[in-house]
């Protein structure tokens, strides 16, 4: 179940929701904990299995850890749920990858390639794995101390508005609203989380959709039968279709557990207007980025060592977080790719930028359009033949031409990806997402989101179109 689906909006939300604001404080958590395992197994019943076992195992593993008087015990029982954890990650979601590279190895030895049973991922693996190693870890750092309650615990790792895409959320920035969300469970956060839903409903349907239709037909054709134009076109839509997909869910995340009392940290901050790549990974996916530096980049050492030191530990983050994206070369490559303009900002390109000002956003906007070539296509072969359309100019007719649709999504989407470059844009932004809503506002806000909830649902039931981009991660 994804929260752009009809089963979503018009039955299991309103039913949730009904339920909850119903209960006594004492049982919010509980219609919560019981909705959030619904809401996994409708769409996964199988997996939802591995989920509860494993936070169980976890729960008490990282119980004997805290109370362990003895450091070799405790870096042992750490060791044991970190290698579960991500033994579980790397069997459902690299095993394949990885059996596939070692018969390709062994085919050009003339060997016989490995038997092995192709493995479904478990939808959010990434996502709840990354939450459970935070927890873990923070325990054995001393940040907080273990759950007394497991079915707190539970709740945390599967909280369903963060379950399935995030935002990746530490244990420590969300313990005290499990217990106490009395200071946002008001008329006025239920309605600005509303808002915040169909603002990110109207972001995925109405533009990442219309955008990603294009992007599939365009990536979809052959290299040789596509014109220059039509290259940077699909590229362009996939660019502006990634954002707002991911974004926009992110905003319903948001949105959702507004309504309940939650506040979640935000996890995109208008990326498309960075100033430079390492801007961008300040604005793009900020809960990953956060994770990244805080349990990866850090204890490598980060930049207190020489520049050289400093570089290889950028590109290690980077080529992980190529690979936490998915299993495949063109995501590794990717994550290279990012690592590789970080590494030439930090030595010299980031005196340009800062000369240049605010319009280095076209150099940020230009390399991250290159790099979204390889995360669709996720090979290097057909990667380098589309980048070779793009760059070499090809003025052929061929079987896709822009339609007035497209024309105005692009406009649309171009528009919303940097608008707060503007003062007015900004002040805009602020309007809606953080600043008081006054009486005026929130009627206002009203009428623009039964408007936006009107065509997006007529969007999701007249279109077979639906993707989430994210959903495999």
């Amino acid at each position: 179940m994804v929260f752009s689906s009809i089963i979503f909006i018009l039955y299991f939300l309103p039913v949730f929701l009904l339920l909850y604001y119903m209960a006594g404080s004492r049982y919010k958590n509980l219609v919560i904990l019981i909705g959030s395992i619904f809401f996994y197994a409708w769409g996964a019943p199988r997996f939802i299995f591995v989920i509860l076992g494993t936070t169980l195992v976890d729960f008490y593993l990282v119980r004997l850890m805290d109370e362990a008087n003895v450091r070799r015990k405790k870096i042992a029982l750490l060791c044991v749920s970190l290698l579960m954890n991500l033994g579980l990650l790397f069997y459902f979601k690299y095993s394949n990858f990885f059996i596939e590279n070692v018969n390709l190895l062994l085919g050009g030895f003339g060997m016989k390639p490995v038997s092995w049973i192709k493995l479904a991922l478990p939808i959010g693996i990434s996502f709840y794995t990354f939450e459970t190693l935070t927890y873990v870890i923070d325990v054995y750092r001393g940040v907080h101390k273990p759950l007394k309650n497991f079915w707190d615990y539970q709740l945390y790792i599967i909280l369903f508005p963060k379950l399935i895409a995030g935002p990746i959320i530490r244990f420590h920035d969300i313990a005290d609203q499990i217990y106490d969300r009395r200071a946002y469970e008001t008329a006025e956060y239920r309605l600005r989380g509303l808002y915040r839903f169909f603002l990110g409903l109207a972001k995925k349907v109405i533009i990442a959709n219309a955008l990603g239709a294009h992007a599939d037909q365009i990536f979809a054709m052959k290299p040789e039968e596509m014109s220059t134009v039509t290259a940077w076109a699909g590229a362009l839509s996939y660019t502006f279709q990634i954002y707002f997909d991911f974004s926009g869910y992110s905003d319903m995340a948001i949105g959702l557990a507004l309504m309940m009392g939650f506040r979640f940290p935000e996890n995109f901050n208008n990326p498309y207007t960075a100033v430079s790549i390492t801007d961008f990974w300040r604005r793009w996916h900020i809960s990953l980025g956060s994770w990244m530096r805080n349990y990866l980049y850090i204890p490598l050492g980060g930049n207190k060592g020489t520049k050289a030191r400093t570089y290889f530990n950028l590109w290690v983050v980077f080529l992980a977080s190529g690979l936490w994206h998915g299993a495949a070369w063109g995501f590794i490559i990717w994550g290279a790719y990012h690592g590789l303009f970080l590494v030439l900002e930090r030595a010299f390109l980031q005196k340009w930028l800062a000369r240049i000002g605010k319009w280095s956003f076209i150099y940020t906007f230009f390399v991250v359009l290159i790099g979204w070539v390889f995360f669709r296509l996720e090979h290097l072969t057909p990667s380098l033949h589309y980048l070779a359309r793009m760059f070499h100019w090809y003025p052929l007719a061929d079987a896709w031409t822009p339609d007035a649709a497209f024309r105005a999504m692009t406009i649309v989407a171009a528009f919303f990806s940097f608008f707060t470059l503007t003062r007015f844009g900004q002040k805009l932004q602020d309007a809606v997402y953080f600043n008081g809503y006054t009486l005026k506002r929130h009627y206002a806000m009203t009428v623009v989101i039964l408007l936006l909830c009107f065509i997006s649902v007529a969007q999701i039931t007249t279109s077979n179109f639906n993707p989430f981009i994210y959903f495999r991660f």
